[in-house]
């Protein structure tokens, strides 16, 4: 008798009980994080593609105006600035997010989008202003390949800032729970990562070319 109890309790009827649901989210959560870095890593490679060809081409004007004739260093440093303080902003909303203060995080996630949003206006302005000098896209392979890598980034931060305002929708709507803060978390990537590529967009980009 003392021996059948005693294989009972080395069986583990005595263990905590496994949260299933609890599981199943945190691997979920593992998945969702590991799938987005992947995607990340094939953004990079796009990137690398698009700095390249700006790289071969650089000096290929057909004759006409080179960067630092056409640029306007102090205007794109504003932009880079805006990019910036937007990041910093998501930042903060991030550190809310994990103190589950919801009010906060929509406060501050709203604030990079407004300036975000800015951004994208500087930047649409700086085109428009080139096309209409006569600098558009098929004036040469130069110009082909700046607007093709500045615009490409710049359809990934209006992509951002949609996913941004979801985001902020679902937050007032569920709160902070666990499919929010998953969203959340690979949106602070992909901004994070737009804020780094413009880093290297406004330093062999603008500043190599202006200077």
């Amino acid at each position: 008798m003392n021996m059948s109890i005693q294989m009972q309790d080395l069986g583990g009827d005595h263990l905590p009980p496994v949260d299933h649901a609890e599981q199943h989210e945190h691997d979920a959560g593992k998945r969702t994080v590991l799938g987005f870095w992947i995607y990340l890593m094939s953004d990079c490679l796009i990137f690398a593609s698009l700095f390249a060809t700006f790289a071969v081409l650089a000096g290929n004007t057909a004759g006409g105006r080179t960067g630092k004739e056409l640029f306007d260093l102090p205007y794109v440093a504003g932009e880079t600035l805006l990019l910036l303080l937007s990041s910093f902003t998501f930042g903060i909303a991030h550190i809310a997010m994990q103190r589950q203060q919801r009010g906060s995080t929509v406060g501050w996630l709203m604030a990079t989008f407004v300036i975000g949003l800015g951004f994208i206006a500087m930047e649409v302005h700086e085109f428009a202003g080139l096309i209409a000098e006569g600098a558009g896209p098929s004036r040469s392979a130069f110009l082909s390949a700046y607007f093709t890598l500045v615009g490409t980034h710049g359809l990934h931060v209006t992509a951002g800032l949609i996913w941004l305002a979801v985001m902020i929708h679902q937050t007032l709507r569920f709160g902070l729970d666990g499919m929010v803060l998953r969203r959340l978390a690979c949106l602070s990537l992909f901004w994070h990562f737009l804020d780094l590529v413009w880093i290297c967009v406004f330093t062999f980009v603008y500043l190599r070319e202006a200077i």
